[in-house]
């Protein structure tokens, strides 16, 4: 079509000018953490971040001891989703392929359930047995694996907990080809194959092959410092993210041991992590010195979120 008018010319030129020189928008960088909430929305036992589908991030003890505070997707501050019964505090948070929500209750020794939906705990398992569960794990077929540290004889043990026939949970210790430090952060591969545990007391990261109820192949993959290491999660591409409490730092790391990079936090005393938002690429940290959460993004996307999509 013919141009009839220099004005007009001129103003079609200016807008085409205009539009290619505007600045692209920023992306938002990589492994560039930034607080989330505000300080000391959380007690000193904040833990067990977990995310949903809906990208609403789930973390223990928001204001008191026993409670969930929830922090909506795209939120700046949290807000109380449940209370535990009354002696029970929670320690790790995740979700099943079903979207239902598993909470360790440290002191009480129980595992809760709250369905997709509900707000309400029920007790899915029970052990007196348990010195506490303090972080889990689950794996396709629902199965839960359970730490259990004894904190005061630095040494610890795994669970692993099944619905069995009759529709109740039933939990035993693992066997292990060696004795265990102070059992923490424990997540599994993207296979399902291998489980990693961090022992607290030494600082060493482990990687377990799964046979039912024992874990066979020790392998050491890491030893950081003693009393440096806290909860952990896996990626889709099999790496380890690892909360490096008093470092300040959540460490990135392949699964022969190599540390691909230390990601600098806002502060010291990080506790845990988890995926979420809502391609499961953005990482939340709870942190123990300033009672907040902070978060970054990274390139792959947790193996828990893709689970609750049903393609892990």
């Amino acid at each position: 079509m013919a141009i009839t008018s220099g004005r007009n010319f001129w103003c079609l030129c200016s807008s085409i000018l205009l539009v290619a020189t505007q600045p692209a928008a920023a992306e938002t960088k990589l492994f560039e953490s930034a607080q989330v909430t505000p300080a000391s929305e959380y007690t000193f036992g904040i833990e067990g971040p977990a995310g949903d589908l809906d990208g609403n991030l789930f973390v223990v003890n928001l204001g008191k001891p026993g409670t969930i505070g929830k922090l909506p997707a795209g939120g700046a501050a949290s807000e109380l989703f449940t209370t535990l019964p009354d002696g029970s505090v929670g320690n790790a948070i995740r979700f099943d392929r079903s979207g239902t929500m598993f909470i360790a209750d440290y002191k009480k020794h129980n595992i809760f359930a709250i369905p997709k939906g509900a707000t309400e705990p029920a007790v899915w398992f029970h052990s007196d047995q348990m010195n506490q569960p303090n972080d889990i794990t689950i794996a396709r077929d629902g199965t839960i694996y359970a730490s259990d540290p004894n904190w005061k004889g630095r040494e610890g043990h795994i669970w692993r907990i099944v619905r069995g026939a009759d529709g109740t949970a039933q939990g035993q210790v693992m066997s292990a080809p060696r004795a265990m430090g102070t059992t923490n952060g424990i997540d599994l591969s993207p296979d399902g194959k291998t489980l990693y545990v961090g022992e607290s007391s030494s600082g060493q990261i482990w990687s377990y092959a799964i046979s039912g109820n024992e874990l066979t192949a020790a392998k050491l993959v890491k030893a950081f410092q003693p009393d440096t290491i806290d909860g952990l999660r896996t990626d889709v591409a099999g790496r380890l993210y690892v909360a490096r409490i008093l470092k300040g730092t959540i460490a990135l790391m392949k699964p022969t041991g190599a540390v691909e990079r230390e990601i600098p936090l806002k502060a010291k005393e990080p506790t845990n992590l988890a995926f979420g938002g809502s391609d499961g690429k953005t990482v939340f940290v709870t942190q123990r010195q300033g009672g907040f959460i902070e978060s970054f993004r990274t390139d792959q996307q947790g193996r828990e979120h893709c689970l609750q999509r049903g393609r892990c």
